[in-house]
């Protein structure tokens, strides 16, 4: 019986392990897939696909894989793109926005199956983004003027996101895998 219970624990740990390094690689190849830099003033930031894929990964493995996958697959971006000054501040962003998005979207048993509470959980997530990258960047920049032409190119990268990842949830919460 105890070999039993070690091998499903080890399998357990194993399968969780893979969905989590599958995540983190989904939300890097959808960053690197498509980015565009916004003709905003200051840094103005990247639209990307990567912010899709966090908000996907958070509905629909909830917020401890949601924040891995975020914080670790936009990092990785950063590091590998030239983008490098930005990963700490991508790391602590996207797994607080990746981790507050599962943490609603799954509250009290909803496991993702709530559309009013995975689009509440995306929305609440994105001021706590926003800030996080302000502050960051007032101290690379050492003021609080620079950092606020980041906002908008950070409204619109969520709003893409958001629009990518509500059908493909839809969709995805449809087949047997995760019904």
């Amino acid at each position: 019986m105890q070999k039993t219970l070690d091998y499903s624990s080890s399998r357990n740990k194993t399968f969780d392990l893979i969905i989590s390094a599958l995540l983190i690689s989904l939300v890097f190849v959808s960053t690197v897939f498509l980015n565009i830099k916004l003709p905003i003033g200051g840094q103005g930031g990247l639209v990307h696909l990567g912010t899709g894929m966090l908000f996907i990964a958070s509905i629909m493995f909830g917020p401890k894989k949601g924040a891995l996958a975020g914080s670790l697959g936009m990092g990785l971006f950063d590091l590998m793109s030239g983008w490098t000054i930005w990963a700490p501040g991508t790391i602590i962003a996207r797994g607080l926005q990746g981790y507050i998005v599962g943490k609603i979207a799954w509250s009290k048993g909803r496991n993702g199956n709530s559309i009013g509470f995975n689009l509440f959980g995306m929305m609440v997530s994105i001021p706590v983004m926003v800030v996080v990258y302000y502050l960051y960047e007032s101290i690379i920049f050492g003021n609080w003027i620079i950092p606020l032409g980041s906002i908008p190119g950070n409204l619109v990268q969520n709003a893409v996101g958001m629009v990518i990842a509500i059908p493909v949830c839809l969709v995805l919460k449809k087949t047997p895998l995760f019904k």
